[in-house]
């Protein structure tokens, strides 16, 4: 154990205070000479950035501040650390752990007397981590290895991760681009945004809407809060809402959409082994490519075509069966009001 310290997070404002670059660090420490594979954060607040960019001098720089973003004199700062907060900042292995506490587990820490504590963290690009907090946002990027992270106070910034990446928050939104290849990320306190990654992913809120640009994989999203967009997906995707409509262009893979509380449209280019659509408060629009056999099995109030050629089996205003192009992908279709089919290139 190299450094061992005394501190505690009670609030924090937000997933961008910990990236207080404008201000100076309470304490820097240097990991140069550390060799950093693993990093542990456990605090009851408080932000936490980790990063692995090149041209960063390997180090861990803690930042306080009071409540409500306060500024405190260092005299202050350390009284009301030693009086009331434990925090260990150690590297022991390879792995740096820093540890907080609170000394009076059942005290109210809110109003003047509280400090905000938040961690930036620079280390090697083959880094794991394990950080959990549940009073401010928490930030990772350019980082390869087994990731695994939760807050209940602020939202998740992912950027260029590569391995398995395990996040959760109950207290913001999520926003994750560049990474793969097992993503599992779930938030009932905002939106998800994912844009350009791959691999296994897993995206659930019961708190906003979710977007989707670029992926490509076995991909499942799922809200209860919201719509669904997404654009250029390939592989395959399952995704639902209870909270929205969904709106889906230039797909290329396989794909179960469902909402119980909007439209559903969806532009494929191209269609893998399924597609299935269901709305039950709302009607589906529909484009197919023009060049591929398809088995239809449509149900709505009213279903119209559009470009329809090559069709054999039954069609009537409400029901159809049949095959296009000598049929092929099995598609399913199912709405309350009405469902419009066409046909594009």
């Amino acid at each position: 154990m190299k450094t061992i310290l005394a501190l505690l997070i009670v609030t924090f404002q937000g997933i961008a205070a910990f990236a207080q670059d404008d201000r100076t660090p309470y304490l820097t420490k240097s990991l140069s000479n550390d060799a950093i594979n693993s990093v542990i954060v456990q605090t009851s607040a408080g932000g936490i950035f980790v990063s692995g960019r090149s041209g960063e001098a390997p180090r861990i720089e803690v930042y306080i501040r009071g409540n409500n973003d306060r500024d405190l004199s260092k005299e202050e700062i350390q009284k009301r650390l030693d009086e009331d907060f434990d925090m260990n900042i150690s590297v022991n292995g390879h792995e740096l752990s820093a540890v907080v506490k609170n000394k009076h587990e059942h005290m109210n820490w809110e109003g003047n007397h509280g400090l905000s504590i938040s961690f930036k963290i620079y280390v090697p690009e083959q880094v794991a981590t394990d950080l959990h907090t549940s009073g401010g946002g928490i930030q990772l990027d350019n980082l390869k290895g087994n990731e695994t992270f939760s807050t209940s106070g602020g939202g998740l910034q992912i950027d260029h991760l590569t391995g398995t990446v395990h996040g959760k928050t109950s207290g913001g939104g999520i926003d994750v681009a560049n990474c793969g290849d097992d993503i599992d990320l779930k938030t009932s306190g905002g939106g998800i945004t994912a844009k350009n990654c791959n691999g296994t992913i897993r995206l659930i809120t019961s708190g906003g809407g979710i977007v989707l640009d670029g992926l490509k994989g076995n991909i499942t999203a799922h809200t209860s809060g919201g719509g669904v967009e997404g654009s250029h997906i390939e592989g395959e995707l399952v995704t639902g809402t209870s909270g929205g409509g969904i709106d889906l262009t230039d797909m290329n893979c396989s794909l179960e959409a469902n909402t119980s509380a909007g439209n559903l449209n969806v532009q494929m280019i191209g269609v893998g082994k399924y597609l299935k659509l269901h709305t039950s408060a709302g009607s589906i629009g529909l484009q197919l490519p023009a060049k591929t056999g398809f088995d239809l099995n449509l149900s709505a109030e009213r279903i119209s075509d559009n470009n329809l050629s090559n069709f054999s089996g039954s069609w009537n205003k409400r029901s159809v069966t049949g095959s296009v192009n000598g049929g092929g992908v099995p598609v399913e279709a199912h709405a309350q009001d009405s469902i419009d089919v066409s046909f594009g290139k």
